[in-house]
């Protein structure tokens, strides 16, 4: 093996697949906090709301755990951690099925203002993300659901006072409630090209017009946002082009990843748990061969998807050089494995299984909305091929 491959190599072989003492720690305090404050009664309450979470819990999230901002430096008003804390909260979150504005407000919005704002414009919006006193959005797919970065249509028009964006943008998870959006466009440049950026703008700006979207996954508000003429700052430089947009990008695909292993482990309990205790021809479930083996497979989808999840996560905190190409593995991986291990879950419950009373639906709904939400399986194999030069 050449010196130039080994330099590849290395740097994942320090890779670390266990976690720490105080990491451990943290998720079971967080655990805790989402038993007491996340029940299945509650997410369907939270459901049939427009709003779809609770201020006072949205609150004491963050003022007793500080979970918005776990992963924004101190010097923001965060509480400095990183990438893997990040995902420790999201697995928890979503094993909970938690209904809150933190993946749009703590994983895309923050994030994007970390990668691409300037010093003065970090330590202006940041601290009141990480107190969680404001809520934010990032706005990038428009009406034909593409998550791809490169390929924005909402144009950004030079202004005396900044910018003026006019166009659509559609999916936006939390769209109709936060306070701050983060947008993605095109804006022309003097080479005559369309750069792409990020702008930054108050959500009740006038020429904004934000609607909810009826979707599959009620427990993840999707709202359409049209803008009309309406004010915005840019976000950085425009020297920098898509890459703080595709790094945001590449980070929330990793959050998610680790967020599905939480619902794909939530269903794998489950469906033990059933199988252990449903007799049917005078004997537990669980112990006929068929129910085995569906547990078992289960299982292995569910540790091999998590690793890549985990693995993509401490890339990422290390900033490995492959992180961006182990995001698109973790998020590929994850997909399936949700789906298919909640689809396996409703399996093994049987008749009951069918029905809406039970809880199961509610992951199955939010594996199928994750499966497509920052673009599907298909597209991060196509871009992990991309990136490892196949």
């Amino acid at each position: 093996m050449s010196a130039a491959e080994k330099s590849k190599v290395e740097p994942a072989r320090r890779i670390q697949f266990a976690f720490t003492d105080e990491q451990e720690q943290f998720r079971s305090a967080l655990r805790r906090f989402l038993n007491d404050k996340s029940p299945t009664t509650e997410i369907r309450r939270l459901m049939a709301t427009t709003e779809g979470y609770n201020p006072e819990v949205w609150r004491q999230l963050s003022d007793e755990l500080a979970l918005p901002g776990i992963h924004i430096p101190e010097q923001y008003g965060g509480a400095g951690f990183g990438m893997v804390e990040l995902c420790i909260v999201a697995e928890e979150l979503g094993r909970a099925l938690f209904c809150g504005p933190y993946f749009s407000t703590t994983v895309l919005a923050s994030n994007a203002i970390l990668n691409a704002g300037t010093e003065a414009q970090k330590s202006s919006l940041l601290p009141r993300l990480a107190s969680g006193a404001r809520l934010a959005t990032l706005a990038v797919t428009e009406l034909n659901g593409d998550w791809d970065p490169l390929k924005p249509e909402l144009t950004a028009t030079r202004a005396a006072d900044g910018y003026r964006l006019d166009g659509s943008k559609s999916y936006v998870v939390d769209g109709h409630i936060t306070d701050l959006l983060v947008v993605a466009g095109r804006v022309a440049t003097n080479a005559g090209d369309n750069a792409v950026a990020l702008f930054t703008l108050d959500a009740k700006s006038n020429g904004v017009e934000r609607r909810l979207l009826e979707s599959m996954d009620p427990t993840r508000k999707l709202a359409r946002i049209d803008f009309h003429g309406a004010h915005a700052d840019l976000l950085g430089n425009l020297e920098d082009g898509a890459k703080p947009l595709i790094r945001t990008l590449d980070q929330a695909a990793i959050a998610l990843a680790n967020e599905m292993m939480g619902g794909a482990q939530a269903m794998l309990d489950s469906a033990v748990d059933y199988a252990k205790v449903r007799v049917q021809f005078g004997r537990e479930i669980g112990s006929f061969q068929a129910i085995k083996h569906k547990c078992a497979d289960m299982l292995l989808d569910v540790e091999l998807a998590k690793s890549a999840a985990s693995c993509a996560a401490q890339a990422c905190a290390m900033n490995d050089p492959e992180w961006p190409a182990l995001a698109c593995l973790a998020k590929a991986s994850a997909s399936e494995t949700y789906l298919r291990t909640a689809a396996e879950c409703i399996q093994i419950h049987g008749g009951i299984g069918f029905t809406w009373d039970n809880d199961t639906h509610l992951w199955f709904k939010r594996a199928k909305s994750s499966e497509v939400f920052l673009g599907q399986p298909s597209y991060h194999r196509e871009l992990l091929m991309q990136r490892w030069g196949v």
